[in-house]
């Protein structure tokens, strides 16, 4: 979909740790869905996000300052990285937050795959960065069919929670691919360090939750050390380190290959959430994700790519 970022730095991560990166990266972010619903026993869905932000900006900072990294002088740049704060974390942070209140947390990770779907229609649809192919087209509408596979209509409409929560979803991954094509139409050559990108993300996206700390936050907490725990885990790997490993991994890999951290996430997500929690598994939440994966490879046009490279 998005161009990766160009910067020299790429240059400097090593394959094989930008492999590990890509593995460690699906197992925590994998993770954050149930660090979220062990986060909500005490907290509210917005003190979550807040703490996410906060923690994860933290972590980046200290990393900037250790590292001396000069942060971009171009107003258009921060104002640019503004916008990425607010539709890449703060929105989405929130609405997968609210959303767990009312489903289970595999079933997060699970939605969280239509992430490629959804930036496939911002990119060719909504910012016009590419063109879509008829086999796109399809790969859209088949993952589509995917989403409604796993809302299951046909076991009823529970509009009071299920569905608002499941739709909810649905807007947090549109924020994701309104994001990811933003970033390829915006900053695709900012020169901008991995590091620095996701400081600057993490970090404005905090700044805008701490300035509507008044309006969100302002609730009584209960804390335990699972809780206490889960928000760390949440804020300083899966909103703090997680980050530089996707970027690491989007600017040696690209974006295509970089993008199938989204095939283990729902892995990790859908067993942490059984074996942890006790979650159940409906028969049409898997089956409906793998359709989705079916979609996200029309989408992405790789079956036409493999045939290629098997032809060639």
């Amino acid at each position: 979909m998005n161009q990766p970022l160009r910067t020299p730095s790429s240059a400097t991560v090593t394959a094989p740790w930008v492999t590990v990166q890509f593995v460690l990266l699906g197992l925590i972010w994998g993770s954050s869905f149930l660090f979220m619903k062990v986060a909500l026993d005490g907290l509210s869905p917005a003190q979550v996000a807040w703490s996410r932000l906060v923690l994860g900006a933290i972590t980046l900072g200290i990393f900037v300052l250790a590292r001396r990294e000069a942060l971009p002088r171009s107003i258009r740049i921060w104002g640019h990285m503004l916008v990425l704060g607010v539709s890449f974390c703060a929105v989405p942070f929130l609405l997968f937050a609210w959303a767990e209140q009312h489903v289970t947390s595999g079933l997060g990770s699970i939605y969280n795959a239509t992430t490629p779907i959804m930036t496939a229609v911002m990119a060719g649809l909504v910012f016009r960065v590419e063109k879509l192919q008829p086999v796109q087209l399809v790969g859209i509408l088949v993952g589509i069919l995917g989403v409604m596979v796993i809302i299951a209509p046909w076991q009823g409409i529970d509009l009071a929670e299920s569905v608002p929560a499941q739709l909810a979803m649905l807007g947090a991954t549109a924020c994701y691919g309104f994001s990811l094509a933003y970033m390829r139409r915006f900053v695709s050559n900012t020169g901008m360090s991995a590091l620095v990108f996701s400081f600057l993300n993490i970090g404005l996206g905090a700044a805008v939750m701490v300035a509507l700390t008044p309006v969100l936050v302002v609730e009584p907490v209960t804390l335990s050390p699972s809780i206490v725990a889960a928000v760390v885990a949440l804020g300083c790997l899966g909103t703090g380190v997680a980050y530089i490993w996707n970027q690491n991994t989007l600017r040696a890999w690209g974006p295509t290959r970089a993008s199938t951290v989204t095939y283990i996430t729902p892995i990790v997500g859908v067993a942490l959430g059984m074996i942890v929690l006790g979650e159940p598994l409906s028969w049409n939440e898997p089956v409906g994700v793998l359709v989705v994966f079916a979609g996200i490879l029309l989408a992405q046009n790789r079956l036409r790519r493999a045939r290629s490279r098997v032809t060639a």
